[in-house]
């Protein structure tokens, strides 16, 4: 049986912290900002940590990025 491969759309995205948290960026910043109040675009800066029910596939899906 083959190994399992990186899902490269998820390693670009993802990344795994020290504590094994995994952080993203937020969604919602790349473009139609105009609507968006200042408070919101301010607030959505930086990077968020993703839920634990989502950080078990995003792990699998990382295979050997995920250590």
């Amino acid at each position: 049986m083959s190994k399992m491969k990186t899902h490269k759309g998820t390693k670009k995205r993802f990344r795994i912290t020290a504590t094994g948290k995994v952080k993203h960026r937020a969604s919602g910043t790349s473009h139609r900002n105009v609507r968006v109040s200042q408070k919101r675009k301010r607030n959505l800066r930086g990077t968020r940590c993703l839920d634990e029910c989502m950080e078990e596939s995003v792990k699998k899906a990382l295979g050997k990025y995920s250590y």
